[in-house]
């Protein structure tokens, strides 16, 4: 019964998903006209207000919310399986430490460059990245554990940098990276979706093609080895995958946390936790969960915009409150 069910189970998805993208284009400071939308979308609107600002504004907004989101919750599931960990995030690697040092100091060396922060952020990232990688293989990095106190280890000492220089900077400078470094679509243009939109259907495409060993990953390293997956080269591959991916999310988008955390939880809840499941799952709620954050953001509190990593840390916490409180209940 359960297997009959799932397919109407995507589709509520999918319908969901495309009434939220038409939900959000309506949703800002101005109320546009719901007759004239479809005509805007396709330029051929006599209200050049409306359609300014729908077409410069508010599309690419919700893309890169779409693209963001569902490169985050890509992440983490893939990470998650990698690791057999159901807490990994994208941000375990200090990436976000990363991008934002980058970005810190591109605000207070190139002010005038537009283009600057998202470029430094990006390579911050992978700066961040390969430090990770390069601890982790000097203290033999096969071991999962390795990796991941590596990470841990490189996001403090990026932090430390990036606090000690907007500490000596002017307060101007530091309140711009302070408030990108906690999330924000306000920077959304069709550049950026350029950016991030291969590099997430490449890491899609890739997990689909490898999901028969990203599925034996999950299990054990001997499992996976003895139906021969190599183990190694794989993980290795999808280590850089995802981080690179979250690397061009963070440097256009911020520090968003835990969609990568929650996302790939509620899917294993609703549609189970194979590997091409979990992904198309994860990607879609990831899309559908940050443009809803994204229009909370910008409706909550009048003429003025939250942080996303704001709504999402509140609401990653509450969510794992709810997890501890239901296992809590559970008879040992």
């Amino acid at each position: 019964m359960m297997k009959l069910l799932r397919p109407f189970r995507w589709l509520l998805l999918i319908i969901l998903l495309l009434l939220s993208c038409l939900w959000c284009l309506n949703t800002g400071a101005v109320a546009l006209d719901w007759q004239l939308l479809w005509p805007c979308l396709f330029d051929q609107c006599d209200a050049s207000a409306q359609q300014q600002i729908l077409l410069e504004l508010r599309l690419p907004r919700l893309l890169l919310g779409l693209v963001a989101g569902a490169g985050l919750a890509l992440s983490g599931a893939l990470l998650q399986n990698l690791s057999r960990n159901m807490l990994a995030d994208p941000y375990l690697f200090g990436i976000i430490s990363g991008a934002g040092l980058g970005a810190t100091l591109a605000t207070l060396l190139l002010p005038q460059y537009a283009v600057a922060l998202p470029l430094a952020a990006f390579f911050g990232a992978l700066l961040a990245m390969v430090l990770v990688l390069g601890f982790a293989a000097l203290g033999g990095w096969q071991r999962l554990d390795t990796v991941i106190l590596a990470g841990v280890a490189v996001s403090f000492l990026l932090s430390a940098v990036t606090s000690l220089l907007l500490y000596q900077s002017e307060a101007f400078a530091a309140n711009r990276v302070i408030f990108w470094l906690m999330g924000s679509l306000a920077r959304a243009d069709y550049q950026a979706l350029a950016v991030i939109t291969p590099c997430l259907l490449v890491c899609f495409a890739l997990g689909c093609l490898y999901r028969r060993q990203l599925d034996a990953l999950q299990w054990s390293d001997q499992t996976a080895q003895s139906l021969g997956v190599a183990v190694l080269p794989i993980r290795l591959l999808f280590l850089l995958l995802t981080a690179a991916l979250t690397a061009c999310i963070v440097a256009y988008c911020g520090g968003i946390g835990f969609v990568g955390l929650m996302i790939p939880h509620l899917v294993r809840l609703l549609f189970g936790g194979q590997t091409l499941v979990l992904l198309c799952g994860s990607m879609l709620c990831g899309s559908m969960f940050l443009i809803w954050v994204d229009a909370g953001a910008r409706t909550l509190l009048p003429e003025q915009e939250l942080p996303l990593g704001v709504i999402t840390a509140g609401l990653g916490s509450l969510f794992f409150l709810l997890l501890l409180s239901r296992k809590g209940q559970r008879p040992l």
